[in-house]
């Protein structure tokens, strides 16, 4: 697959100088920052857009009651 990204200037600056320095392409970067940015917001983006469609809901106490799970 093949994507296109428009960088700002000091943001290209910043990554060509990491690419040439350390020896790496700045694609290894940009997929490592995708890869660790999906890691770590995956799930929340997820839920939010679930939260977002304004769907009914459902409180955790009347689950429990309704699988008989009251203490």
């Amino acid at each position: 697959m093949i994507v296109t990204v428009r960088l700002d200037d000091q943001l290209e600056s910043r990554l060509d100088k990491l690419a040439s320095e350390t020896h790496r392409s700045k694609s290894f970067y940009i997929k490592k920052a995708i890869k660790e940015y999906l890691d770590d917001r995956e799930d929340y983006l997820l839920a939010l857009a679930v939260y977002e469609k304004e769907e009914p809901t459902t409180n955790l106490a009347d689950i429990r009651k309704e699988l008989g799970l009251e203490n």
